[in-house]
């Protein structure tokens, strides 16, 4: 069998400044150099030598919903949710109920929301495991 692990995740987007600030100043994402050297591409790293990759271009066909999503995790979801609403972004639950969380069966809490796009994530508190 391969040895397969995950590199990134690529998302089209309409406008490539709007995402960029979006996963800059609302995740906190840390950008990182585009080696493909192309204007309408952005690459952010996930951490452990993850990235994604925010490609501006027609995302007319793009359909989404919550439970196709990326997932992030961190230790303070409180400070998050915070952070979320203070740039306007609305908590989901996992069945994209607004102003509410899911508090899995393990205690974890988790919070959906989409990016300008209408790409979900959730992000969880998983690491406090």
């Amino acid at each position: 069998m391969p040895d397969l692990s995950f590199d990134h995740y690529t998302i089209k987007v309409a406008d490539l400044k709007t995402s960029a600030s979006f996963y800059s100043d609302v995740l906190g994402l840390n950008e990182i150099k585009n080696r493909t050297e192309k204007p309408h591409i952005r690459w952010f790293s996930l951490g452990n030598g993850c990235e994604l990759h925010v490609v501006e271009g027609p995302t007319e066909q793009i359909q989404t919903n919550v439970g196709v999503h990326l997932a992030l995790k961190l230790s303070d979801i409180d400070a998050f949710i915070d952070q979320l609403k203070s740039h306007g972004v609305t908590p989901h639950n996992s069945k994209g109920k607004p102003e509410s969380i899911t508090t899995r069966a393990d205690g974890i809490r988790q919070v959906y929301f989409p990016d300008p796009d209408g790409y979900w994530i959730e992000v969880n508190e998983a690491c406090i495991l």
